[in-house]
């Protein structure tokens, strides 16, 4: 019998360990406790006095600072993540990194971006494997794009990139030539030599029936480019919308 007593307060303190441990996780820490745990890790507990406040404010900025840091350090690393899933041609995985990249910086323009390139590369990989009878999945990532592509230009007016990327959706994914041509004006307007811009809007004029616009924009193609296939591309487009609009071999 003699025996049995540690053995029982041993079981006893065990029991209210467990129990106290029980009540802590399942109803979590109240406002008492994490300030008494703020003040265990900073060192700091009740300041009263001058002295003593500055000293808290010190050790609890320098711990912000140390949060703040650490976020900048997260949200650079999905956005260069971003870039190498990107540059490997794995776009599902790039979009993501981007998107969580965008929660650390949701005013940076190029994430954007890249968010809108991203999906309008999904778009031409979104098949209809559930069988729906319908394009919804690229219609989303299309509609993905178009919104990511206009809060780049939100943020950044003459970000050529994007008034590219947008006016290229408009043009050859959405049907919509009449809203890339202003977008592709702002292009030419930012960047005077930008052939492959001056290509699309060419385009666009001959598509929105301005076929004179569309000839003389393939002729600046002609005297600015420097590039033997884009001449061709841009005499033989020419030569095309002459003969349909005008009846001119």
């Amino acid at each position: 019998m003699k025996k049995s007593a540690p053995y029982t307060l041993f079981a006893v303190a065990a029991v209210a360990a467990v129990t106290a441990f029980l009540t802590f996780t399942s109803c979590g820490p109240n406002s008492n406790q994490i300030r008494r745990m703020q003040a265990l890790e900073e060192g700091v507990s009740n300041p009263s006095t001058k002295e003593e406040l500055e000293e808290a404010i010190k050790k609890y900025q320098s711990r912000v600072e140390d949060i703040i840091n650490a976020d900048i350090r997260v949200g650079v690393w999905y956005k260069l993540l971003g870039i190498r899933y990107l540059d490997t041609k794995m776009y599902g995985k790039a979009l993501e990194n981007f998107r969580l990249a965008a929660e650390f910086y949701p005013e940076n323009q190029n994430l954007y971006y890249y968010i809108g390139l991203c999906a309008g590369f999904m778009s031409k990989s979104a098949f209809d494997y559930d069988l729906t009878g319908t394009e919804r999945d690229r219609l989303r990532y299309l509609d993905l794009s178009e919104s990511a592509y206009r809060r780049a230009i939100e943020l950044e007016p003459r970000f050529v990139r994007a008034l590219y990327g947008l006016s290229v959706l408009y043009v050859f994914e959405r049907d919509e030539p009449s809203k890339a041509i202003p977008l592709l004006e702002t292009v030419l307007d930012v960047e005077k030599k930008n052939t492959d811009g001056m290509m699309i809007l060419a385009r666009a004029y001959y598509s929105v029936g301005r076929a004179e616009d569309a000839v003389a924009m393939y002729d600046r193609v002609l005297e600015t480019t420097k590039s033997d296939g884009k001449r061709q591309e841009a005499q033989d487009n020419k030569a095309f919308v002459l003969e349909q609009s005008y009846g001119q071999p």
